[in-house]
């Protein structure tokens, strides 16, 4: 389906964590706020202790800073609160995103602590955007992981995104749709995604339609009647065995056949769904409906749906609402945006954040991720994080080091590796330079990524951890960054 513009007059500018602007008023202020800096966005652990996140979002951050703007509604709200002055103002009425960044391509598979988004700007601007940097891409990519997972486990049967009346707000919703169709779905029932995205669409009924009229069969009729080529239709709104399916049956015999029309599906959306699936299909089997399809929904997630499948459930597709819509199981995703380094004098001095939380220690430097892929399988091998210029040979041996630990190291072999960079460029001194990719290409592509991925990294329970490494030298002034506290002496 063909894209539709869909226009929107609403400013998202101020979405943004308030101290972002007391940060860039003092920066201003001080005469900082032109500094170059390099923040880095990544995240330390995988939703529902995963293999994997599928990164998604990227279209929406670049159309976020594009329109970036402080309206004039936008600055009277910030002078009311009286802790800005004029001339912050007028910085910020003129202002326009300049600065370059990098990041993964849209639908990729990523990892822990390697860096989604690169930022090189000017102080002020790389601290704007951090909020809904964040917000645009941790709520996609969550959702576009759920997503991956419930499909994975569907084995190839269709599923349906249902959870619009779930989602948190009507954003949750609409990005969520999109974010889920990038993760495998094969359409939604949120229509605006339809509209914005071209994201496939289908809805049938729900109970309360069964019950306006005075009887099943009365409204499985008159559903017929007028959707006779594309007829669903919800059999457990009063007994599943003993009414629901038994007229659908008649639908299909008395209503349908003299059109020369089939029934084209049931769902179940309550009850035991092993047991009802296997029961309603014997009787449309009986029935002479073996090309009729059952589609189940009711609060489903991918154990579930690995459960009811272990169990023979006779199903076909599979409608998935509030579990995959919030990620209910794992409903944070938590990227951070860290800064990384700050040029002082024509130099880029790298930056570093100690904790005594060894997982919250950052990787210093202005750097660029790459993807390692083993020649003769063409799987993943490991990703590997570099300072920005150094130059990684294929045609020579490549030793990876863990983040924390040398002697916990992998040496690659001249010829058996192919380097592919992770990062693209997206905006070129505030232009853009990325092409806007229809959701169709996003979805083949992440399809495409994730095949480079062994099988035991899919695993739901314990899958096998993708190392994301670095190289020699950045592991080296890193354990000197920390060994000296963070600073290094230049």
């Amino acid at each position: 389906m063909e894209k539709m513009n869909v226009s929107s007059e609403r400013n998202i500018t101020l979405i943004m964590d308030f101290y972002e602007l007391t940060m860039s008023y003092n920066y201003f202020k001080m005469g900082k706020g032109e500094q170059i800096v390099y923040f880095d966005m990544f995240y330390r652990k995988n939703p529902d202790n995963g293999g994997f996140v599928i990164f998604a979002g990227l279209q929406q951050l670049i159309e976020a800073i594009q329109d970036m703007h402080f309206s004039e509604g936008d600055i009277e709200y910030l002078r009311s609160l009286h802790i800005f002055d004029e001339d912050f103002f007028d910085y910020l009425r003129n202002f326009k995103f300049t600065g370059t960044i990098y990041a993964v391509k849209e639908g990729t598979p990523v990892f822990p602590y390697e860096p989604l988004v690169t930022v090189k700007a000017k102080l002020i601007e790389a601290q704007l955007i951090e909020t809904f940097l964040l917000v645009t891409i941790n709520h996609q990519s969550l959702i576009a992981t759920k997503a991956h997972r419930v499909c994975q486990e569907a084995k190839g049967r269709p599923v349906m995104e249902f959870g619009a009346r779930r989602a948190q707000g009507y954003d949750g919703a609409h990005y969520g749709a999109r974010a889920a169709y990038i993760g495998g779905v094969a359409g939604t029932a949120t229509t605006s995604a339809g509209v914005a995205f071209g994201v496939p669409v289908l809805g049938t009924m729900a109970h309360s339609f069964v019950q306006s009229f005075d009887s099943e069969f009365e409204a499985f009729k008159a559903y017929a009647t007028i959707y006779p080529d594309s007829c669903v239709l919800l059999v457990d709104t009063y007994d599943t065995l003993k009414s629901g399916v038994p007229n659908a049956i008649r639908v299909a015999e008395e209503v349908l056949a003299p059109m020369g029309k089939r029934l084209a599906g049931i769902r179940l959306d309550s009850g035991d769904i092993a047991y009802l699936t296997k029961k309603a299909r014997m009787m449309l089997d009986v029935a002479g409906l073996h090309d009729c399809k059952i589609t189940v929904s009711n609060s489903l997630d991918e154990y579930l749906i690995r459960s009811v499948l272990e169990q023979g459930a006779q199903i076909d597709s599979f409608g998935v609402g509030e579990n995959m819509i919030v990620s209910k199981s794992a409903p944070v995703f938590g990227g951070v945006y860290k800064l990384a380094a700050v040029e002082k004098d024509g130099q880029i001095i790298p930056k570093i954040k100690i904790s005594e939380n060894t997982e919250k220690i950052t990787n210093p430097g202005y750097k660029k991720v790459y993807r390692l892929i083993e020649k003769e399988t063409n799987k993943a091998i490991a990703d590997i994080i570099a300072f920005h210029d150094e130059v990684l040979d294929e045609g020579q041996d490549l030793t990876i080091y863990h983040q924390s630990d040398a002697w916990k190291n992998k040496t690659l072999y001249a010829g058996t590796y192919e380097i592919v960079p992770l990062q693209e460029l997206i905006f070129d001194q505030g232009e853009c330079v990325y092409p806007e990719y229809s959701l169709e290409e996003i979805r083949a592509y992440s399809k495409k990524q994730k095949a480079l991925l062994w099988d035991e990294v899919f695993r739901l329970e314990y899958p096998h951890i993708y190392y994301v490494d670095l190289t020699k030298k950045l592991l080296d002034y890193k354990l000197k960054m920390l060994a000296e506290g963070g600073k290094i002496e230049e």
